[in-house]
């Protein structure tokens, strides 16, 4: 029978209450949970509103205010461009797809140490701490990289969109408008007609 997901509380005095081992928690232990890929979930006490996204984004706030964030004060704020913009809802699906495709790599590189050195091997357990040592800044430097092309990417969508509907827009005619003329017609049409003086 699989595990029920754990139920977490959050009272007015924003304590976090940890149903399953009956325990106040911190933080930091909501962190460790994420790190574990424990099934949780964070609920209002009084009103049972779902908190988890807003528990999990002070998570990620503390980090970023930490030692190495990963995101640039310009790409947050692009990012922050994207909300109520088309191409939001795009971009969340984007974004999760392409890291749920890098954590499965991380996992089959993972189960292949352990497949060659053995789970419990001490020199496995060194090799693979030495990679996370050198993987964590390499990983952020790329995250940081690939969250700007993406931006980039979708910038330019943007723009393609905005100009294929100027565009589409520019042949059709609107009242009270008039496009502006070279010259006058009706004037050059007059002097094609008026007769030529004779010479004498």
């Amino acid at each position: 029978m699989a595990e029920q997901s754990r139920l977490i509380k959050k009272y007015p005095n924003r304590r976090l209450y940890d149903t399953r081992t009956s325990s106040y928690i911190t933080l930091a232990d909501v962190k460790e949970l994420v790190l574990k890929n424990e099934e949780f979930q964070v609920v209002d006490a009084k009103s049972s509103e779902d908190l988890t996204r807003s528990i999990l984004l002070q998570i990620i706030l503390e980090e970023e205010t930490g030692g190495m964030p990963m995101f640039t004060s310009d790409l947050l704020s692009q990012m922050i461009r994207f909300y109520g913009n088309a191409m939001q809802g795009m971009m969340g699906k984007y974004l999760e797809g392409n890291i749920k495709a890098f954590t499965d790599m991380q996992a089959k590189l993972q189960d292949q140490a352990q497949a060659m050195y053995g789970e419990n091997n001490p020199a496995s357990k060194d090799l693979w701490a030495q990679f996370l040592n050198f993987q964590g800044p390499a990983m952020q430097s790329m995250m940081g990289a690939y969250m700007e092309q993406s931006k980039n990417m979708f910038m330019q969508m943007q723009e393609q969109i905005e100009s294929q509907t100027r565009n589409m827009f520019s042949g059709f005619q609107f009242p009270n408008f008039a496009a502006p003329a070279a010259g006058k017609p009706d004037e050059k049409k007059e002097a094609a007609e008026a007769p030529t003086p004779e010479k004498k």
